[in-house]
């Protein structure tokens, strides 16, 4: 790659204009990247968005083509939520996601509906009042407080 056609150099006096961090830094400014789609797979999407939606998420259906139907909910900022079906083996299951909640306590509440949801009841962390609940298909969902 190369780093001129980019319009990257590195101004900063500790790191050499071919360093990672001088690299990184100067991608970060050309690149501005950002997070759009999340992407969950699930046996049950209209379970699953049940408990999301307990969290705040809005979903519509989509169906894009001949693709599966599924439940996609845009959140502030343009990210797009999507709950698809699993389909040939493919699985999430593995994902951590988070969210930042106006109040975990209240979040919590609003999942009484999932009794087994909660693997780490709220408490105050170096990140502020945190828990980790688990979706219905075992995904670890981080909820943080606004």
């Amino acid at each position: 790659m190369n780093r001129m056609r980019l319009g990257i150099c590195c101004n900063d006096k500790h790191h050499s204009p071919h360093s990672v961090q001088c690299v990184a830094r100067s991608l970060l400014r050309v690149m501005n990247i950002t997070l759009n789609l999340v992407v969950l797979r699930s046996p049950d999407i209209t379970r699953a968005a049940a408990f999301y939606s307990r969290l705040g998420l809005h979903f519509s259906k989509h169906r894009h083509g001949a693709g599966p139907e599924h439940y996609a909910a845009e959140l502030p900022g343009g990210v797009v939520f999507e709950l698809y079906p699993e389909s040939d083996g493919a699985s999430t299951l593995g994902t951590h996601i988070g969210f930042r909640v106006l109040s975990v306590d209240e979040a919590i509440v609003a999942l009484s509906d999932f009794p087994d949801a909660v693997a780490s009841a709220p408490r105050d962390s170096e990140w502020g009042r945190r828990a980790v609940v688990i979706d219905p298909d075992g995904h670890k969902v981080e909820l943080i407080q606004a």
